[in-house]
């Protein structure tokens, strides 16, 4: 089950090799700060020590049984706990956290599963459902000794072999998780373990909680993934799944950490902005007029990017599948032959420092564009071709990948894909709100023109516009843990 079994897990498990799955690494690169994420609520962690809770080896973990009254508040929906179970290296590599920072990765990891019960009456009619599940992640560091977690460490030593189980009393959940409940990392992902459905809300705490080397070696040296009975012992450690392909998600964080200086801080998520591109060209233009224009204005005063124009390492992404869906998912969403099908532009990419693997910061790549035109003697009918053809395109792109928001330019080139009278409404009322707002040339600019187009987090977006996970999508006859 661990890392040299899961390469194959989506023969028989489809969801495995599919999109939105876990764990990630949150690169720094790709978080975006969301002040409106609160910190998490706890409801009832602290459990009676006259309650008994089962603690397992199912064969790939330790699982703790966590009664159902446990919940988390303050979120759209109420999810209530079910377990909690680890995710670990071996005893002489104690590096098995499954997400990353940075590429940095922790001994263990803890996940603490709770499930919809607003919606969905156990955990298993809520495990395939794109809103039915939600994690909370903690980092595991080797350092001090962790009271907390002998409560039920100790037993471990009982449930050697998969399918045994212990009772263990009852005591305060809270003491396993960090001190700071509020910084925390937020993406919408899958479970780690088969059948991998893409149903779980993540929230992983940004700060680890330490547990000694001792309570370490309990995990890694001391459980077997096999029966009592099997003639050979398969050790359990390694129990992780490999970081997964961001899938152009966007990862969001409750605290700032110089996000801002990676070019974009949009907060907006891959669903959000194909919703607001598809308003532009299929919606009701005349209530955006009236209503949504805050949506889709970007800013007219534009701050310098700092550590982004001249750093192509942060600039190459370096996501496969950005690389493969990039192209397909603007073709699909603006339902139009791409412009690179369709001018003259491609034939001078490649002098710009740029090609469809290499996916910048439109406000980045625009200026390179244009002092390369300049370098080269362009003259203004180049330029003002490449102004109304290839940097609507551009930006689109970026701005569908996450890069920087929607330029008023390319908010008036989709308007032009649609002679309407609503249209015109809505390009004179994006002419009166920016009046006297005269924007400077494309070889001023200074940085990215962001827009922040919702404080909706970009959970309940994804959630609450589509349904990921097929609902007739039947759990397979296995032990699933996240």
């Amino acid at each position: 089950f661990g890392p040299e079994g899961e390469h194959h897990w989506s023969k028989n498990y489809p969801y495995c090799g599919g999109t939105f799955q876990s764990p990630i690494n949150f690169q720094s690169e790709l978080v975006r700060f969301d002040p409106d994420l609160l910190p998490i609520q706890l409801q009832d962690y602290n459990l009676s020590t006259e309650e008994q809770l089962t603690l397992s080896n199912n064969g790939h973990s330790v699982q703790l049984s966590l009664p159902s009254r446990m919940h988390l508040s303050g979120l759209p929906h109420r999810y209530s706990a079910a377990q909690l179970h680890f995710h670990w290296g071996s005893s002489n590599t104690p590096t098995g956290s499954e997400h990353t920072v940075d590429g940095k990765q922790f001994a263990a990891e803890m996940h603490l599963v709770h499930f919809n019960s607003a919606k969905y009456p156990n955990i298993s009619a809520a495990v395939d459902k794109s809103d039915g599940l939600f994690v909370l992640g903690v980092f595991i560091q080797v350092g001090e000794v962790n009271p907390a977690f002998d409560r039920f460490l100790k037993y471990v030593k009982g449930i050697k072999y998969k399918g045994q189980k212990v009772q263990v009393a009852g005591f305060n959940i809270r003491e396993l998780l960090p001190a700071r409940l509020d910084e925390y990392y937020r993406y919408d992902g899958s479970l780690t373990t088969p059948p991998c459905y893409p149903s779980v809300i993540w929230t992983v705490f940004r700060n680890p909680v330490s547990i000694s080397l001792s309570q370490y070696l309990a995990l890694a040296t001391d459980l077997f993934s096999s029966h009592a009975q099997e003639a050979a012992p398969m050790p359990l450690h390694g129990n992780y799944r490999k970081s997964q392909l961001m899938d152009n998600r966007v990862v969001l964080a409750s605290f700032q950490h110089g996000w801002e200086l990676h070019g974009a801080t949009s907060v907006a998520s891959p669903m959000q902005r194909r919703l607001v591109i598809q308003q532009l060209l299929t919606g009701d233009l005349a209530d955006l007029a009236d209503e949504g224009l805050h949506h889709l204005l970007p800013k007219l005063q534009r701050k310098p990017v700092k550590n982004w124009r001249n750093n192509r390492k942060q600039q190459h992404l370096g996501q496969v599948t950005e690389k493969r869906q990039k192209n397909k998912e603007l073709d699909s969403t603006v339902n139009k032959p791409s412009v690179w099908k369709n001018t003259h532009a491609s034939s001078y990419m490649g002098m710009f420092g740029t090609n469809d693997d290499d996916v910048l910061c439109f406000i980045s790549l625009e200026k390179n564009v244009s002092a390369q035109l300049r370098r080269h003697h362009a003259d203004a009918q180049m330029i003002q071709a490449l102004r109304k053809a290839v940097f609507p395109q551009l930006n689109l792109k970026s701005y569908l990948n996450c890069r920087s928001d929607l330029d008023l330019q390319t908010i008036r080139h989709l308007l032009h894909l649609r002679p309407t009278d609503e249209a015109n409404e809505l390009d004179q009322a994006l002419t009166k709100v920016s009046k006297g707002h005269k924007q400077r040339p494309i070889t001023e600019y200074q940085g990215s023109a962001l827009t922040k187009l919702s404080a909706r987090s970009q959970a309940a977006v994804l959630k609450n516009s589509h349904n990921m996970v097929a609902t007739n999508h039947r759990l397979q006859p296995m032990e699933w843990e996240d």
